[in-house]
């Protein structure tokens, strides 16, 4: 009988430490700068742009580069540089994905693209809305593919920088992009509404 009691106490034991190593974490961008730290949920609505997104940062590709172009009220964007003929560094360029809940509101983050026909993304640039009351007349444009969570207040520093005639920050905004998994409870500590609509996915059971 003491056998058999030894032997439920364990399988109770090793039970309850399987459910704890399988509690679900979620993918999440961090983007470190002078500034401070933005964090920013990844939308399963672009799964394109979202795989995109973390194989750059799993590789480090951002983190030799800055937010090259800041404009108050519009938009800080980092990653390859902008120039007269299009984007300098894109070694692929991703077809739209939009989506009418993902929206350009404030913090929404979304990838950067120049003047072609298809509105193809460009794999190394993105963009984090700074308008209080958003930019609606980008939606349909420019896919969006997450949001800010954590860190408006970092991003509203950026936006405030000094720039030139070219809206080149005066100081340099370095970048440091990670992929980071959360669980929902660190999530919901940082800020995350898993009930909120707009631009935020609905939870993942």
């Amino acid at each position: 009988m003491k056998k058999h009691l030894m032997l439920l106490v364990l399988l109770v034991s090793i039970s309850c430490s399987t459910l704890k190593k399988e509690v679900k974490t979620y993918q999440v961008g961090q983007i470190i700068t002078s500034k401070g730290e933005m964090l920013f949920w990844l939308s399963d609505k672009t799964p394109l742009h979202k795989a995109n997104f973390i194989k750059l940062a799993n590789a480090k590709y951002w983190d030799s580069l800055t937010f090259n172009r800041v404009i108050k009220n519009f938009v800080i964007q980092g990653g390859c540089p902008d120039t007269p003929e299009g984007f300098g560094d894109s070694q692929y360029l991703l077809k739209p994905e939009f989506n009418n809940g993902l929206k350009h509101i404030y913090g929404a983050v979304g990838a950067g693209r120049d003047d072609n026909p298809e509105k193809l993304s460009a794999s190394c640039q993105f963009y984090i809305v700074n308008h209080k009351n958003g930019i609606p007349r980008l939606d349909g444009d420019y896919t969006i593919f997450g949001q800010i969570f954590k860190g408006l207040a970092i991003l509203d520093a950026i936006s405030s920088v000094e720039t030139d005639s070219l809206n080149t920050p005066l100081t340099t905004l370095t970048l440091d992009v990670n992929i980071i998994l959360l669980t929902e409870k660190e999530l919901k500590k940082y800020g995350y509404d898993f009930k909120t609509p707009i631009n935020l996915d609905e939870k993942q059971k």
